[in-house]
């Protein structure tokens, strides 16, 4: 007898770089976008949603070659042979939507978007080939008042997501004044300069002095590799350092760090019409946001701020959070820079041929979520499922789906009815548990007959036998109670109102 072929049965895998998001940390997600959506539409930036795919040629610097795009990107052909790919950011599709409605459009125009975006990058810790961003721009605003919106909308996002005074503060600094800066050091050629701006986004994972090297004769890494310097003179990278010091005032305690750190960069970049211009944007942002009553806690001007600035045509800022978790171990968890953005003129005249000035705003919704995540405290945190109502006879199903939609309906949370197989106590309540479920409602025989219902509050449970040295004192605690089936709603939300208090 031929012996059969075993069935194909494929390896259950993800690829590389890729991750599932389960409920908890799709559920983090959605609700910061949607307070990020609030903020952006309450000052008058409507949603726009565009195409995953966009032709590769649009996407800028990912051009292709005789076989297919260059690395960085998603990429394959459609029908007529034409590259597409998978957008890698916000922005180039933004700027391909407003270039082919240019004359429908409204300007400045004024749009908010999130969703993912793909990188064909090695993927590695924390590093992933796809992952969401949640972006606001404003298409067609030449002036320096839109970009002290960008950085007003960029704090009033921190503040959305439930971040308060010294837990973050957006960074402001000018592309102009380093350009003015390498002016007066006379830095002139346009390639020295683009090597100078890559160098300077290396500031945060090599410090001064890697980026000294870079701004010179170049850095050999510990693989051994080298990677070609600048070329810049002692003279010209001490005045490059000096310009990413200059932000002293904040701490001096100055009365007013920004309108002293101003004044500071005018006097160093005098006579540099570059710098000039970028100390000018600096002052109205300033005015602006002083009288919005932004001051240090929430904006401050920082010339250290140097990543993207080859990106960015003026303006360019950072939203950094300041508040720290901690490791299991005690040891305080950095988070850093969450978002960031700035001005960018050149972008949409690649396909208009005509300046059209730009400036946004835009954050890693996974990064920014999952920081929120670990500066939570308490049980909400942790029991953020649906209540529970137990299933425990047959024959009540419409109780129980009533209980649940009361449930809803009059608290305004989710609640489920447990609809496994069985009608094991145990096995429903261990359920309830995984499920995060702050809740449990249990209705057996006994509590039907008379009229009751048993309200487990399973956060209060966890807390208590953390706490608790012994049996008897945990025992001892209401963590349990049987009342009138008409004080269930009552009850729910006290025992809800408890753990969000936490």
């Amino acid at each position: 007898m031929a012996k059969k072929d075993k069935p194909f049965r494929p390896k259950a895998r993800r690829p590389r770089g890729f991750e599932d998001r389960p409920a908890d940390i799709l559920k983090a997600e959605r609700g910061l976008v949607a307070r990020a959506g609030e903020v952006y539409e309450a000052h008058g930036f409507m949603p726009l949603a565009t195409g995953a795919f966009e032709y590769a040629d649009a996407l800028g610097k990912f051009l292709p070659d005789e076989e297919r795009p260059n690395e960085g990107v998603f990429a394959l052909q459609d029908d007529d042979e034409q590259w597409m790919a998978l957008r890698y950011d916000m922005t180039a599709p933004l700027a391909r939507y407003v270039a082919e409605n240019f004359d429908g459009l409204a300007k400045p125009y004024r749009r908010w978007q999130a969703g993912s975006v793909w990188r064909n990058e090695k993927p590695g810790p924390g590093r992933f080939r796809e992952f969401t961003q949640c972006d606001a721009d404003s298409v067609g605003a030449p002036g320096p008042e839109a970009d002290a919106e960008m950085v007003m909308l960029a704090a009033k996002v921190m503040e959305a997501a439930g971040l308060g005074e010294g837990d973050f503060v957006v960074r402001v600094n000018d592309r102009r004044l380093l350009d003015g800066v390498l002016d007066l050091a006379g830095v002139g050629d346009a390639a020295q300069k683009g090597r100078v701006l890559r160098s300077l986004d290396k500031l945060d994972k090599f410090g001064w002095d890697g980026v000294a090297q870079l701004l010179g004769g170049g850095r050999k890494d510990e693989s051994g590799d080298f990677t070609e310097g600048a070329r810049l003179d002692d003279a010209q990278i001490e005045a490059v350092k000096r310009f990413t010091e200059a932000s002293s005032a904040y701490d001096s305690g100055a009365a007013d760090p920004a309108g002293e750190t101003i004044r500071a960069l005018g006097a160093a970049l005098d006579g540099s019409q570059q710098g000039e211009a970028g100390v000018a944007a600096l002052g109205v942002i300033n005015d602006i946001l002083k009288g919005l009553d932004f001051g240090p806690a929430q904006f401050r001007i920082d010339t250290s701020v140097v990543r993207g600035l080859g990106y960015y045509t003026g303006t360019v800022f950072e939203a950094e959070l300041l508040k720290t978790a901690t490791y299991e171990d005690g040891k305080p968890i950095q988070f850093g820079s969450v978002g960031g953005g700035g001005r960018y003129d050149d972008l949409v005249s690649r396909f208009k041929g005509q300046p059209v000035p730009a400036t946004g705003f835009s954050f890693g919704v996974s990064r920014f979520a999952a920081a929120l995540r670990a500066l939570e405290s308490g049980e909400a945190s942790k029991f953020g499922g649906p209540v529970v109502v137990l299933a425990l006879e047959d024959g009540q199903a419409a109780e129980y789906f009533g209980m649940a939609a009361e449930i809803r309906e009059k608290l305004n949370v989710p609640a489920e009815v447990y609809v496994g197989s069985g009608r094991n106590f145990g096995k429903q309540l261990k359920y309830a548990d995984k499920r995060g479920a702050p809740v449990a409602v249990i209705v057996g025989s006994e509590e039907r007959e008379n009229g009751q219902v048993t309200i487990k509050d399973l956060a209060l449970g966890a807390k208590l036998s953390a706490e608790a040295e012994t049996r008897e004192e945990w025992l001892a605690n209401e963590q349990q109670k049987t009342v009138p089936r008409g004080e269930m709603i009552e009850t729910i939300s006290r025992a809800l109102s408890r753990m969000k208090d936490q």
